[in-house]
């Protein structure tokens, strides 16, 4: 087990060592010059030298990466270059709108898919398997800004029940935080239920056919324990992968729902960002996000183990 683990997180070190090259990399030779930028079309060729010395531009790209590599290791992401504000403080402002709605759709989207699943396994053929075929095609085809402005459409404007746009923190209370996030929810939920729900119905599906299962109905045993004791906890691993895979592609369609509804979270963040070529914030959040994809995979390599043990060895 302890090898196990340590494998792991040896390869998630080397995984991160290789963002950060590709990161730093991938910013630094796209075309464009962020000192040209700052200096306005009126500078001079002084001005922009001046601006690329002082932000480490005219160094070597070596240089300029083991300086940064240092930083980073240090949680120093550096200045931004527009508002000249460090990218903590930036990144730290936006963090809760985007912590929020990612809790709130991972909650819906995990509860919500793997409870269809199951039932839709357990009533093969039925209604709701149908349902659930139906709702996992529309889900999967319609793209997230689509499935949002209809919902804006119908539960906004046309009902006025739910804000159109915006974020209200916590500390003005969480029934208006609640409202804020329905819409930026249900939205960025409806492909994680869908996928959830179709992989959880699969794999329910084969483990419900087993010998095993038969056998607990044989003795006796209720639905609800056969369900949740017998087959969900065999069913769990490819559950549990899907729904890491979930969680990594949340971060992508957070920027598109937080754009869609003006949230002020990391999303609009990186996109006013990449506007600027503001390379501090751009590397600061790509880092960021990639660290949580590789600790979330992590999580879930090692969350097999405590499903099935055979993994152990």
């Amino acid at each position: 087990m302890g090898i196990y683990i340590l494998r792991r997180m040896v390869s998630a070190i080397a995984v991160m060592a290789m963002v950060g090259v590709f990161v730093f990399l991938l910013l630094r030779l796209a075309p464009g010059d962020p000192a040209a930028i700052i200096a306005g079309d009126a500078a001079t060729p002084e001005m922009i030298a001046g601006i690329r010395e002082k932000l480490g531009l005219a160094d070597p790209l070596p240089v300029q990466f083991v300086h940064w590599a240092i930083g980073i290791l240090r949680g120093d992401f550096g200045t931004s270059i527009f508002t000249g504000r460090p990218v903590v403080e930036l990144i730290s402002h936006r963090l809760e709108p985007t912590i929020s709605l990612s809790f709130l759709t991972i909650i819906c989207s995990v509860t919500i898919g793997v409870s269809f699943g199951m039932f839709a396994a357990w009533r093969d053929g039925g209604l709701v398997d149908r349902v659930l075929a139906a709702f996992a095609a529309v889900g999967f085809s319609v793209p997230v800004f689509v499935v949002g402005y209809a919902l804006v459409y119908f539960f906004a404007i046309r009902t006025h029940w739910l804000p159109v746009q915006g974020y209200a923190p916590v500390g003005r209370g969480l029934g208006l935080w609640f409202m804020h996030l329905v819409l930026p929810t249900l939205t960025l939920s409806v492909p994680y239920v869908a996928f959830i729900a179709r992989i959880t119905r699969s794999s329910m599906l084969e483990v419900l056919s087993e010998d095993y299962m038969r056998t607990a109905a044989a003795k006796g045993a209720s639905p609800y324990s056969m369900l949740i004791h017998h087959a969900l906890k065999n069913a769990g691993v490819p559950i549990l992968t899907v729904i890491g895979l979930s969680l990594a592609g949340l971060i992508s369609g957070v920027v598109i729902t937080e754009t869609v509804f003006n949230v002020p979270g990391i999303g609009r963040l990186v996109v006013d960002a990449i506007n600027n070529r503001d390379y501090p914030i751009i590397q600061a959040v790509l880092i960021l996000v990639s660290g949580l994809y590789v600790l979330l995979n992590l999580a879930v390599d090692l969350s097999y183990t405590l499903i099935d043990p055979r993994i152990r060895y």
